[in-house]
């Protein structure tokens, strides 16, 4: 991105020393880390209680883990403007908000456990408070760090923002486990409460940065330019999102233990990838480390279809996490370069929605493939969306290259 991009702030300060940025960006995705930390507690213990505790099906459980996606999508549009228009700032703040609802709501379907239907209902409203959350403070978080370290440092904020998402969700998932052995499943809502809280309080305490001047163009535009490379976003998240939705009850299956810590290699295998290769996508360009990732993850992905012993599953897991991990930096920095700079939180947030789109979609899709052909043919489904995915960035990067 060019000097031009930056926001008044950005563009007359002094430059940073690498380790400032570093500083700064740390000290801004801690907002998206205690948030999906409060989305990870629960990640793993929510479809076995909806499957086991309530008595649903499996498509029932898939729904309601997918219902926060589907609301962080139908508010991607409006975390967007929110953050070109009041700033990232305010935007934070109020999806804090949204998630300390949802650990309230949570709290209260935890004592309707008796009574199936009314706690279903508690917990599809905590989940959409809790995608209303996500939406505001992960966009948020990202154009607040921008905003602070220079666009020209945007891959790097991606990556590291990335990083804290799956670190947090690689720490959530187990610990959410032993919460609900230990403690009872009321505590799952009560950590999510105390953790969102704590981030409003922080955010509170933080500088703003300037919102950048200039055309607002509609975000029906913005996100008419950015739909190619959200298709392929959305082809590699369904990896992602059979994972996260379906592989406790695929272990259940199998008669394995220690389901959780497929989602904790899965997204410890994430974090590394982004640490030894955040600087990849400035060295070699989005599309072809996009290409590479999607490969990966498809292996990955194949491995878990395969899978006869669980040593083998959580090869796979690591494998698909290992992959995933660029697939969102570097389809989105060629992304947001396609818009003006006033208009790049609605970029990058129109970008997202296709993530939250392919989570909404991957659950109750997923749980009707398990239904007719049993849980393997899940990650099958998964692998042949992300080798969909590795055509569609090469002929994106064909089309790059005719244009330069």
């Amino acid at each position: 991105m060019s000097d031009d991009s930056c926001s008044p702030s950005t563009a007359t300060a002094a430059p940073l020393s690498p380790t400032a940025v570093t500083l700064q960006i740390l000290s801004t995705v801690l907002f998206t880390f205690l948030v999906y930390l409060a989305i990870g507690i629960p990640m793993a213990v929510l479809p076995g209680y909806i499957h086991l505790d309530l008595g649903y099906s499996s498509f029932i459980a898939g729904l309601g883990i997918s219902v926060q996606y589907f609301a962080t999508f139908v508010s991607r549009a409006n975390a967007g403007r929110m953050i070109d228009t009041v700033g990232p700032k305010a935007t934070v703040m109020r999806g804090m908000l949204f998630c300390t609802a949802s650990g309230v709501v949570l709290f209260l379907a935890s004592l309707a456990q008796t009574l199936p239907f009314l706690s279903l209902c508690l917990l599809i409203v905590s989940r959409t408070l809790l995608g209303l959350g996500e939406s505001l403070v992960g966009t948020g978080a990202i154009m607040w760090g921008i905003g602070r370290v220079g666009t020209h440092n945007t891959a790097k904020m991606i990556s590291w923002n990335g990083i804290a998402t799956y670190a947090a969700l690689a720490i959530g998932a187990p610990l959410g486990v032993i919460l609900d052995r230990s403690l009872g499943f009321a505590v799952i809502g009560l950590s999510g409460l105390a953790l969102t809280t704590i981030g409003y309080l922080l955010a509170r305490s933080k500088p703003a940065v300037d919102v950048v001047q200039g055309e607002r163009l509609s975000f029906k535009l913005v996100l008419r330019r950015v739909f190619a490379y959200g298709i392929g976003l959305a082809f590699g998240t369904i990896g992602f999102g059979s994972i996260a939705t379906f592989i406790t009850l695929y272990y259940a299956d199998h008669q394995w233990g220690n389901a959780a810590y497929s989602l904790t290699l899965f997204s410890a295998a994430f974090v590394g990838s982004r640490l030894l290769f955040a600087n990849s996508i400035n060295r070699f360009g989005g599309y072809r480390v996009a290409v590479v990732s999607f490969i990966t993850e498809a292996i990955g992905l194949l491995l878990l279809w395969v899978a006869t012993v669980p040593e083998v599953a959580m090869l796979g897991a690591a494998l698909a996490g290992f992959g995933f991990a660029l697939v969102f930096p570097s389809l989105g920095v060629e992304a947001v370069n396609l818009v003006p700079p006033a208009n790049r939180g609605a970029a990058l947030a129109a970008y997202s929605v296709f993530l939250d789109l392919a989570l909404g979609f991957t659950g109750p899709l997923a749980g009707l493939i398990v239904g007719q052909f049993g849980y393997p043919q899940v990650f099958l489904f998964a692998a042949i969306a992300s080798l969909g995915a590795v055509a569609l960035s090469l002929s994106l990067y064909r089309s790059a290259q005719r244009a330069a």
